[in-house]
């Protein structure tokens, strides 16, 4: 059985992001970090990805506010920012790419995307949302080869995974007022 089963993985899945809502309901800022860095691990063993992060939109910026790699071979460092614009981030929150892509190497706008320190195989990014209707900014994640088997069922776990870092940040704010 692969790793992306789409009965039995999403059903998985979806049992491990639930038990991590009821384990962080009554928990601390530090205990909700945590559990943030437990749903990319969560989404990097399913998805079988290199990388894993959450993004954050400021003052024009994207900023890595959690990342889940590999320690071994880092590519991308929490707190590191670059201009929104040449991020990838942006052009799946405006639309400019869809949110699902097996191969960045042949989007038809490949040569006019923003020069990146590697290459970027598959690429699942959708747009993290508060509950106030706030864009946060991106659950992403990538592989370095490409990966013609993701699917739609990737996806919708990757914006299952979106939905509750949202939920663990808008909780964190909470807290901290």
């Amino acid at each position: 059985m692969s790793a992306r089963d789409p009965l039995m993985t999403l059903e998985v899945f979806d049992r491990q992001l639930s038990r991590l809502a009821i384990a962080t309901a009554e928990r601390s800022d530090t205990d909700i970090h945590r559990s943030v860095g437990e749903v990319l691990q969560l989404v990097r063993d399913h998805l079988q990805m290199d990388v894993v992060f959450v993004s954050r939109f400021e003052n024009g910026r994207r900023v890595f506010r959690h990342v889940e790699q590999d320690p071994a071979r880092p590519l991308l460092q929490v707190g590191h920012s670059d201009p929104l614009e040449m991020s990838l981030c942006q052009r799946v929150v405006d639309g400019r790419m869809p949110e699902l892509v097996r191969d960045v190497a042949r989007l038809p706008d490949a040569d006019a995307l923003p020069p990146l320190p590697f290459r970027i195989g598959a690429h699942l990014s959708t747009p993290l949302v508060l509950g106030n209707g706030e864009v946060y900014g991106t659950f992403c994640c990538f592989s370095l080869a490409p990966d013609e088997t993701l699917t739609e069922r990737d996806l919708k776990r990757l914006r299952m995974a979106s939905e509750m870092t949202a939920r663990l940040i808008d909780r964190s704010s909470a807290d901290s007022h």
